[in-house]
């Protein structure tokens, strides 16, 4: 691919992120499902990471991390990192030990947002002190939740992958 093909292609991933981070940001923070707040910016770094490979993961993910670093102020800029991460690891995953599917895009997903759900309930044990079992039901309906867009999220990153992505010359 060319350069101009690959600021082509990147910008097209970034148009199709602006629908799934204006629902996130706009809707489903306002209107919690079954008492919790899907994310849906991690199951958008995991698409395109299976999709894409770990590389271009890694690159996607800490773009978003930054997007929601800006979006939902008061954090550490850790997200900016650890979504980097979680693109680079679950491309590799993906790359190397599943294939390019819904499937490994699902796990993918529940894995990050387990190490997610994982490092907010290990936070919130210490620092404010809640109990345990609180905390992991919180967790746990919040990545059901979440995991039930990973369809769309999937799709909607697999028609701009088909369209630009991967090997597509112009």
């Amino acid at each position: 691919m060319t350069r101009r093909d690959q600021i082509h292609k990147w910008f097209v991933y970034a148009l199709a992120l602006i629908p799934v981070w204006l629902l996130d940001e706009f809707v489903l923070n306002r209107i919690p499902l079954f008492g919790v707040i899907p994310m849906l910016l991690p199951l958008a770094v995991v698409a395109v990471a299976v999709l894409e490979g770990s590389v271009a993961g890694a690159g996607f993910g800490m773009a978003v991390g930054l997007l929601w670093e800006l979006a939902y102020p008061g954090g550490s800029g850790i997200l900016v990192f650890g979504m980097a991460l979680a693109g680079m690891l679950t491309g590799s995953i993906a790359q190397y030990a599943l294939s390019q599917s819904f499937v490994s895009c699902l796990l993918c997903s529940a894995g990050v947002l387990c190490m997610i759900d994982g490092a907010r309930t290990l936070r919130y044990l210490f620092v404010q002190a809640e109990t345990l079992d609180v905390l992991l039901r919180v967790a746990a309906s919040e990545i059901v939740v979440s995991l039930c867009f990973t369809p769309f999220i999937y799709l909607l990153f697999r028609m701009v992958f088909r369209r630009v992505g991967g090997t597509k010359l112009a």
